[in-house]
């Protein structure tokens, strides 16, 4: 999602970064995942779980908004993952709503 709009900003690397460090990759993984997705060949593999999928979304809204624009690529596959997790409407606005707003712990 970071490359869909044939770009990389800094923000949006700054959160594929700290992604990779979650999840325990290191800097050559980092590389490799720019060069993956910078390649004819990239592609992005949907989870079957729901919950996992409901968090790829979560994942690919996260990006999206790290650069504060929305480009007509990232919204289009953004839609398209949605569609191929057969995800309803009311789905994507929960899980987008449930991303950029937060409910604050008590």
């Amino acid at each position: 999602m970071a490359l869909a709009d044939g770009s990389l900003g800094e923000r949006e690397v700054n959160l594929v970064a700290d992604r990779c460090l979650a999840l325990g990759l290191d800097e050559h993984d980092l590389q490799k995942a720019v060069e993956f997705g910078l390649g004819d060949n990239a592609a992005l593999e949907l989870p079957v779980d729901p919950l996992e999928r409901e968090a790829l979304l979560g994942e690919l809204v996260r990006v999206m908004a790290a650069d504060a624009h929305l480009e007509e690529a990232e919204k289009r596959l953004f839609a398209l993952a949605a569609v191929m997790m057969d995800l309803s409407r009311a789905d994507v606005d929960r899980i987008i709503d449930a991303t950029l707003h937060p409910k604050k712990s008590p």
